[in-house]
């Protein structure tokens, strides 16, 4: 058998990165385009702590608010480009970057202090009560019921008591 010679390893070397990146461009390209088929609005997550929401969609527009929040509910409302025009629960809106945000479902609970419950079903026991402003995963919906879970206890909520699920949606 002969050793390869150095300009021969080297020639392969570089075809490996260049098909290892030709595939890289391609599932990123897949990526985009699949975002760019999601339905709008449609409720995602914030990604990190802390994300800088603009008045526009690029970085040259100037910061208008800054979360601080991991995992707060947003609601996208329209897209350009990269960026994504997002509203939060208090209806603030503004331009953040599309990967500052994910696809993870979670709701935060609005208005008075709410009994978690067992349960669909108001007459099942309360498992916790949780305080405005208390942000959870989203797990389901069936009908007006959602169950959700916020630090390892499961528990159900109607749509009303929370933000980040629409009235129509069903969640799987």
């Amino acid at each position: 058998m002969q050793r390869a010679t150095r300009p021969r390893l080297l020639r392969l070397r570089f075809l490996r990165h260049g098909l290892l990146a030709l595939m890289m461009s391609h599932l990123l390209a897949g990526a985009a385009a699949a975002e760019k088929d999601l339905q709008l609005p449609r409720f995602a997550s914030l990604r990190y702590d802390p994300v800088n929401l603009r008045t526009g969609p690029g970085d040259r527009y100037p910061v208008e608010w800054v979360y601080h929040r991991k995992g707060l509910p947003v609601e996208i409302i329209a897209q350009y480009d990269v960026w994504r025009r997002i509203r939060d629960w208090q209806g603030t809106e503004g331009w953040v970057h599309q990967r500052l945000v994910t696809a993870t479902r979670t709701v935060i609970v609005d208005g008075t202090q709410r009994m978690l419950h067992a349960g669909p079903n108001s007459a099942t026991p309360a498992v916790a009560r949780l305080d405005p402003g208390v942000i959870a995963r989203l797990i389901e919906c069936e009908g007006a019921w959602c169950q959700i879970e916020v630090r390892d206890i499961k528990g159900w909520l109607t749509r009303g008591e929370v933000w980040g699920v629409y009235s129509d949606e069903v969640v799987k």
